[in-house]
């Protein structure tokens, strides 16, 4: 199985996008987070999502030529127009605002409509706190989950993702969860590698419990816990689609296949500084660094527990060890990758 560096990984996707009818600026947004995505080993969001990516650009479901438009209806608020694009352009608009924004504002929000897949949300609320602030982040997705009781599918598979800084140069705490028992990028990986996926992750789309990947995709997902899952689903289809104007999950089209209308999903992104909570004497300066000091205790306090890890820690070692060593890649999906765009201009 070949091993690419992250430098190699980012010129395949670049290149491989811009043969399928996509920009140069809009490749590079896009494999900034899918190299970001292989680092945190998050391969399901890496380059397995090159084909169909690649695939949609060919066929004009994703616009690989969009530019987003930003509209700041108020101090705190930016809208970030997609344009039905690939999410990453307008995730970087939105990131680049909330970084200047936030500080000045204390708290600032941005939301994003008429959009595509995000990829890993802990990379983007991963931003916010290595820029010094709190980040929360909503995004939903095609409907893959039905309302508890329900065997429709209505809500996406929607994270939800936070990232708080820590002083003294420790890695950013990062929480960064799917609403379904897993995320549905891993049964398409399955799928993809042949593999039957474990009971208990997805129903068929008669409601039984499945191990097969294809039936799983075409079903629903399990939520994780529960009811509290699907009303978790529920409150992120209104922040980051019914509030930004973006389609609801059941309304939205695959994140997976080239046929059919753009998703059209949408996301919502909140920076806090921490800073804007002044300390005890009413000094800014010396909220920033109480705020920050609590991050820490209780990071500490965890850390403490012997077999407890703070949600984060293993990302920047993952992040090291892609450095050194590459990603790997199986050939099947690299040839495939490498082969697209190619036959259309042949």
């Amino acid at each position: 199985m070949p091993r690419l560096t992250l430098p190699q990984t980012h010129r395949l996707v670049t290149e491989t996008l811009m043969r399928c009818r996509t920009s140069g600026p809009n490749a590079e947004a896009v494999a900034d987070a899918l190299v970001a995505a292989e680092e945190v080993g998050q391969a399901g969001h890496g380059l397995r999502r090159v084909p169909s990516y690649a695939a949609q650009a060919l066929s004009g479901k994703v616009d690989g030529h969009a530019t987003p438009v930003t509209r700041q209806g108020r101090p705190g608020l930016l809208t970030v127009d997609a344009c039905h694009g690939f999410a990453y352009p307008a995730i970087d608009l939105a990131v680049n605002w909330l970084t200047t924004a936030a500080p000045q504002q204390g708290i600032a929000v941005a939301g994003i409509t008429r959009s595509h897949h995000c990829g890993v949300a802990g990379v983007t609320v991963e931003r916010l706190a290595d820029a010094g602030l709190v980040g929360i982040m909503f995004a939903n997705s095609p409907a893959a989950m039905a309302p508890w009781g329900g065997r429709r599918a209505l809500f996406g598979t929607n994270p939800i993702a936070f990232a708080a800084p820590r002083p003294d140069g420790h890695p950013a705490i990062v929480v960064d969860v799917s609403l379904s028992k897993v995320a549905r990028g891993k049964i398409m990986a399955a799928e993809q590698r042949g593999d039957m996926i474990p009971a208990g992750w997805a129903l068929d789309a008669e409601g039984q419990e499945t191990t097969d990947p294809k039936d799983a995709l075409a079903g629903t997902m399990v939520p994780m816990g529960d009811a509290k899952g699907t009303a978790l689903a529920l409150m992120v289809e209104l922040l980051s689609a019914g509030l930004v104007g973006a389609h609801f999950g059941y309304e939205a089209s695959s994140f997976f296949s080239a046929e059919g209308p753009a998703p059209g999903v949408g996301q919502m992104i909140l920076a806090i500084d921490p800073a804007a909570f002044a300390g005890p004497g009413g000094d800014q300066g010396q909220g920033s660094a109480a705020a920050l000091g609590r991050i820490d205790e209780l990071a500490k306090a965890i850390e403490a527990e012997s077999g407890a890890r703070v949600p984060g820690t293993r990302r920047a070692e993952l992040k090291r060890q892609a450095a050194a060593e590459g990603i790997s890649v199986d050939d099947a999906l690299l040839s495939e990758i490498e082969a697209f765009g190619r036959r259309d201009s042949a």
